[in-house]
């Protein structure tokens, strides 16, 4: 199972990823992967940094400042954000019961090791729960369930995914017990 939850910035996306996150954790599952948050001097926003779901180990994805690769006003930090994410998303694929990745954006993008990662995550047998930054919906919305979060709907689709995703890994623990 493949679900995906996009929406504009701000809505809650990385908010609702970790909620999920916790809500399976407290019911002995384990997750893995990695959540994106925003860096803040003040009010401002002036960076990324991406966070390990096992380890909780923290890289910087991007920042305010001179360098390359660069999309808008931010530098991508490839080797911080894959020091981070590509191990974390390695050791979902082989030891988790459900992966989350949070984001598939232009800055994730950035990174080959990260794609090819994804690409693992994406073939996997395992449950994947992903948010989807706006502009590559089309792209993600064939593989799998697709969720538009907005304001409005943002409760009800948090328990939507964590209901649908406790189905699946209930399911799955329950044949695995026969086995």
């Amino acid at each position: 199972m493949k679900l995906f939850v996009s929406g504009m910035p701000g809505v809650g996306k990385t908010t609702l990823a970790k909620r999920v996150a916790d809500e399976i954790r407290r019911e002995g599952f384990k997750v893995g992967g990695i959540i994106t948050e925003e860096i803040r001097s003040g009010a401002k926003r002036v960076g990324f940094r991406v966070i390990s779901l096992d380890t909780g180990e923290i890289g910087r994805l991007a920042y305010i400042g001179q360098g390359y690769p660069r999309l808008g006003k931010y530098v991508i930090d490839v080797e911080g954000f894959e020091k981070v994410a590509i191990p974390a998303i390695s050791r979902a694929l082989r030891t988790a019961d459900l992966i989350i990745i949070d984001e598939i954006g232009p800055m994730e993008f950035k990174s080959n090791e990260f794609l090819k990662a994804l690409g693992l995550a994406l073939k996997s047998e395992k449950p994947l729960l992903a948010t989807v930054h706006r502009r590559l919906v089309d792209r993600y919305r064939p593989l799998g369930t697709y969720y538009w979060l907005t304001p409005e709907n943002r409760n009800e689709i948090f328990m939507e995914v964590l209901n649908e995703l406790r189905r699946v890994l209930k399911r799955d623990e329950n044949s695995s017990d026969k086995t």
